[in-house]
């Protein structure tokens, strides 16, 4: 049985740590256990009650009382930043399931099942498929624009920050490359703007929602097509989705149609290109 140990950065480092996993666990009919879970559990409710997945450090009534999310959290740092603990973890034979992700070997025949583990939670979905469905009756191409600022800023220098301005721009050129259809823009960030400066664009977004992440993350892999900085989060929702992405690498980065392709695992596009891995 495999015992993963780590938690590596957000939500969608934490769904890519345990893809290789749970994808040996469908194809071989195994067990795993994961030990640190992300606070989002609860929007993969699939995931949480998977038969074949086991969280024994879940313990909702704990969880919900007191200071009990910050106690695990603080528990979860300890755990996975600890040489001690590393040990002991090697100890046991448990995997650092990010240092997994290079494991492909069963992906493909697991897809179908990952993509129904990882479904979120029937609030979220709702709220996503009613959105699209919307501006699919204005739209021939609904696109998913990503648009992450905040830690971008200093993240690698600065290397894939880009202004609203940038963004913009990044949008009128996808419109002009779909000249011949209507297009319309999903905007996903956690960062408050008004849409109409990106005039000429027909944009749509969500307030602030409960599971606002998970709730973006959904709504991205039902569109179209995807852009966005490098990051695992539009990456994910390529690779769920089925979806054609393109990462922006450039302020002044133009597009054809063979600048998008689907997501087939966490290094590789499904035209062959590979991502590096900052």
């Amino acid at each position: 049985m495999r015992i993963i140990c780590d938690a590596p950065g957000q939500t969608c480092n934490r769904l890519w740590t345990y893809v290789a996993s749970i994808s040996e666990c469908v194809v071989k009919r195994k067990h795993m256990v994961i030990l640190f879970y992300d606070w989002t559990i609860e929007d993969f409710p699939n995931l949480l009650n998977c038969p074949f997945i086991h969280f024994p450090l879940w313990h909702k009534w704990y969880l919900e009382r007191g200071n009990g999310w910050n106690n695990y959290k603080g528990l979860t740092w300890k755990a996975t930043h600890s040489k001690r603990m590393d040990k002991v973890f090697k100890f046991f034979g448990c995997t650092k399931g990010w240092h997994t992700r290079d494991d492909i070997r069963y992906i493909k025949q697991a897809k179908q099942q990952l993509q129904h583990i990882y479904r979120p939670k029937q609030e979220i979905t709702d709220k996503a498929e009613a959105l699209i469905s919307e501006m699919r009756q204005t739209s021939d191409l609904v696109v998913g624009m990503h648009i992450r600022r905040g830690d971008y800023a200093t993240w690698h220098n600065g290397r894939f920050f880009y202004s609203l301005e940038d963004y913009h721009q990044f949008m009128l050129r996808i419109k002009e490359l779909h000249k011949d259809k209507r297009v319309s823009f999903f905007i996903s960030s956690n960062e408050s703007f008004d849409l109409e400066q990106f005039e000429g664009c027909s944009c749509r977004r969500f307030g602030k929602e409960p599971s606002g992440a998970i709730l973006d993350l959904f709504t991205l892999s039902l569109c179209n097509r995807i852009a966005g900085p490098f990051s695992s989060y539009s990456r994910w929702a390529s690779f769920i989705g089925d979806v054609p992405l393109c990462f922006l690498e450039s302020k002044d980065q133009q597009f054809t149609d063979e600048s998008f392709s689907k997501i087939v695992d966490f290094f590789h596009f499904e035209n062959g290109k590979e991502i590096f891995d900052w």
